[in-house]
C-alpha cells in the first residue's frame, strides 16, 4: 500500500515519512511550504515553523482578578459611573476644605439669596446662593455629601461583616440550624424596614455613628443569603472537604476558605448597600428624623423641598436633588459592572 503522506518536492525527489511524531510534523510543515526548496529531506535553516492552530489566536491565560478587572474597564458606562463616584468624593471631602464659606451661624440678613445675588453684609452670594439660615448652599452641599457617604460606607461595613458571618455559618452547618437561621431571617425581612428605622432613629441622636448602626443592623439579611447560597455550593468543593478531612475546624474553614471565595458576591453587594443607605438616610431627612444640626445631609436639605418650589427657590431643591440622584445610579451601574465583571457565566471570555 502507498503511503499517501509521501511528500514529492519541485526537483522530484520523494520524502519518505518517518517513525515519530515530531517527523509527521516536519512533513506537514513542509507540505505546506510555497514555493521552498528542500535539499536532502531537511527544512531550509530560515523557515519559519507555524504560529498556532487553526480556528483563533492563543491566548495566555490570566488570572480571575485580571479578568474581572478587564472586563469591568471594558464597560464604559461603568468608568463613567465609578468617575462619577471619585468626583462627588473629591467634592465632599476635599470641598470643603477648599470653600470656607459659612455654614454654622445663621445670618437672616443673607438668607435665600439667589446664585450671584448681592449680598446686604457685603459680596456677592455663592454659585448657588444661601438657604433659609443664610448658609452657603454650595458648602452645604459638601457637607451633606460627606455625611451621606460616611453613613452609607459604615452601614454597608456593618451589614457585610454580620451577614457575611451570619451567612457563612449558616450555609456551612446546613440542616436543622441553617431552617432555624434563615427562618429567622425571613421573619426580620417580613417587618417594614423604613418603619423600624424611623422608630429607632428617634430614640437615638442624629449623628454619623448612630445612624450608620441603626441602618447597617437591619440591612445584613440580603447579604446573608447571598452567602449562604454561594457557601452551599462551596463546601461541597474538594478543597473544603480535604480541609475537613485535614482536621481544619469551623471557624478555620469560614475565614480561611468559604469567606475570601465568596468575596465577589459581597464586593458586588457592598455598592447596592452604600446606595441604599443614601437613600434611607435621605428618607430620614426628608421626614425630620436625620443627623442634627451643624450635620446635614442631602435628604436633610431637601426637608422644605415642596415649599422652597413653591417659592421659586430652585437652586435649593434641583441642585441637591440632582447629586443624589446621581451618585445612587452610579453606585448601582458600578455594582451591576462589578457583577458582570465578576460572575463567569456573564464574563466575556
Amino acid at each position: 500500500m502507498t503511503d499517501e503522506r509521501r511528500i514529492t518536492t519541485e526537483d522530484g525527489s520523494t520524502l519518505e515519512p518517518t517513525a515519530g511524531p515530531r517527523a509527521q510534523v516536519a512533513a506537514d510543515d513542509a507540505a505546506l511550504l510555497q514555493g521552498g526548496r528542500l535539499s536532502g529531506g531537511i527544512l531550509p535553516a530560515d523557515h519559519t515553523p507555524l504560529q498556532g492552530p487553526e480556528g483563533g489566536d492563543v491566548q495566555v491565560v490570566a488570572s480571575g482578578w485580571r479578568l474581572a478587572v478587564r472586563e469591568f474597564t471594558d464597560n464604559r458606562f461603568a468608568v463613567i459611573a465609578l468617575a462619577i463616584l471619585v468626583f462627588f468624593l473629591l467634592f465632599s471631602f476635599v470641598g470643603p476644605l477648599i470653600d470656607h464659606a459659612n455654614t454654622t451661624l445663621a445670618n437672616p440678613l443673607a438668607a435665600n439669596l439667589s446664585p450671584g445675588a448681592a449680598n446686604p453684609m457685603g459680596g456677592h452670594a455663592g454659585p448657588l446662593g444661601t438657604d433659609e439660615n443664610g448658609f452657603d448652599e454650595l458648602r452645604r452641599m459638601m457637607l451633606g455629601g460627606q455625611a451621606s457617604f460616611e453613613v452609607g460606607a459604615f452601614a454597608a461595613l456593618i451589614a457585610t461583616v454580620i451577614g457575611t458571618l451570619y451567612g457563612a455559618i449558616s450555609g456551612l452547618i446546613g440542616g436543622f440550624v441553617d431552617g432555624l437561621m434563615m427562618r429567622f431571617v425571613d421573619v426580620l425581612l417580613s417587618i417594614p424596614f423604613l418603619f423600624v428605622v424611623l422608630v429607632l432613629a428617634t430614640k437615638y441622636n442624629g449623628t454619623v455613628p448612630e445612624i450608620s448602626i441603626v441602618l447597617g443592623v437591619f440591612s445584613w439579611l440580603v447579604p446573608a443569603r447571598l452567602v449562604r447560597g454561594e457557601v452551599l455550593t462551596l463546601r461541597e468543593r474538594d478543597f473544603v472537604q480535604a480541609a475537613e478531612v485535614m482536621g481544619s475546624g469551623r471557624w478555620r474553614i469560614i475565614y480561611k476558605h468559604l469567606i475570601p471565595n465568596a468575596l465577589s458576591v459581597t464586593i458586588v453587594n457592598v455598592t447596592f448597600l452604600i446606595a441604599d443607605s443614601i437613600l434611607y438616610l435621605s428618607y430620614l431627612g426628608f421626614l425630620g428624623f436625620g443627623l442634627s444640626f451643624p450635620l446635614t445631609s442631602w435628604g436633610d436639605m431637601l426637608g422644605n423641598a415642596e415649599q422652597y418650589v413653591q417659592n421659586g427657590e430652585w437652586w435649593l431643591v434641583y441642585p441637591v436633588g440632582a447629586c443624589l440622584v446621581i451618585v445612587v445610579l452610579a453606585c448601582n451601574m458600578v455594582g451591576d459592572a462589578l457583577r458582570d465583571a465578576m460572575d463567569v457565566r456573564l464574563r466575556r471570555r
